[in-house]
């Protein structure tokens, strides 16, 4: 199965239209999702008659998280694309050039989760492969400088997923 991309698929459960719309919007970014009514109209996609107890699932099945709504950034955190800095208030950091890749794409979609693939495909300009590393350590430092400023926005990790800019 080696050098088979591999696509991910995304179940939202949202019984409101409000709710699908919101997912949607948080959705966006992932290589496919569906968006259903309830827990019968999944399992019927899926093909699933019972749901064995939550125990017998594998672990990354029963993950589940609640994401907020998406929020604008705050007004005053912004990337200076052509001087590559940070700037929040009246403050500013200089960020390297993946660093600034990264910001500048969490920064121009606040509250969306940009996956693993699709990051390292808009940053490095290849598909995600292995563990992450390379991501994670440059998400970890834009995370310092982020608090060094005292901004008021974080990057939160999405475990599996990927990671979002959110305020604090």
């Amino acid at each position: 199965m080696h050098g088979i991309p591999v696509a991910s698929l995304v179940i939202g459960i949202a019984s409101s239209a409000a709710e699908r719309r919101q997912l949607a919007r948080l959705l966006g970014g992932s290589d496919a999702f569906l968006i259903v009514s309830n827990v019968d109209q999944a399992r019927e996609f899926l093909g699933v008659v019972e749901m064995p107890p939550v125990a017998a699932l594998p672990a990354q099945i029963v993950r589940a998280e609640v994401v907020p709504a998406p929020q604008p950034p705050p007004p005053d955190l912004s990337v200076d694309s052509d001087r590559r800095v940070l700037r929040w208030r009246d403050q500013e950091i200089d960020l390297t050039r993946l660093e600034h890749d990264v910001l500048l794409c969490l920064v121009d979609a606040p509250g969306q989760v940009w996956t693993y693939e699709r990051l390292h495909l808009e940053v490095w300009g290849n598909r995600h492969l292995g563990r992450g590393s390379d991501m994670h350590s440059v998400v970890r430092r834009v995370r310092r400088k982020l608090a060094r400023l005292n901004a008021a926005a974080t990057i939160h990790s999405v475990r599996g997923v990927g990671f979002r800019l959110v305020p604090v």
